[in-house]
């Protein structure tokens, strides 16, 4: 069975760090796309970023562009998503998904291969 386990979300200051992991097994990690989307308080889903297979190709939507940097390790079965200058509205549950082995609409997968969401809380 595929499984996504993200760990790593916290309280933390406007302007402060978190980097987030996103572990995974029960598939061949390293041919497939992977997303990172949020859920702010009482909002719908939000895509955050995408990294390709190899990890050398990313996309960020622009609100996070700059700030937050995804990566991954093809040997650890493993994405991270390093978040810096946070800001309240970066508040929210943070899930991977698992996308194909080919870039596409992240939400024809989160209904089956997301994780359980770790929580970000970004207050003074």
């Amino acid at each position: 069975d595929v499984q996504l386990v993200e760990s790593g979300g916290d309280l933390v200051q406007p302007g402060g760090s978190l980097r987030l992991s996103c572990a995974a097994s029960g598939f061949t990690f390293s041919t497939y796309y992977l997303y990172w989307v949020r859920q702010a308080p009482g909002q719908g889903l939000e895509w955050v970023s995408t990294i390709d297979t190899s990890g050398r190709l990313t996309e960020y939507a622009p609100s996070m562009k700059g700030r937050f940097t995804v990566s991954r390790d093809n040997a650890k079965n493993t994405m991270y998503l390093q978040m810096n200058s946070l800001k309240p509205e970066d508040t929210g549950v943070y899930f991977c998904v698992r996308g194909g082995s080919r870039n596409g609409n992240w939400d024809k997968y989160f209904s089956n291969y997301r994780g359980q969401g770790t929580r970000v809380t970004v207050s003074s």
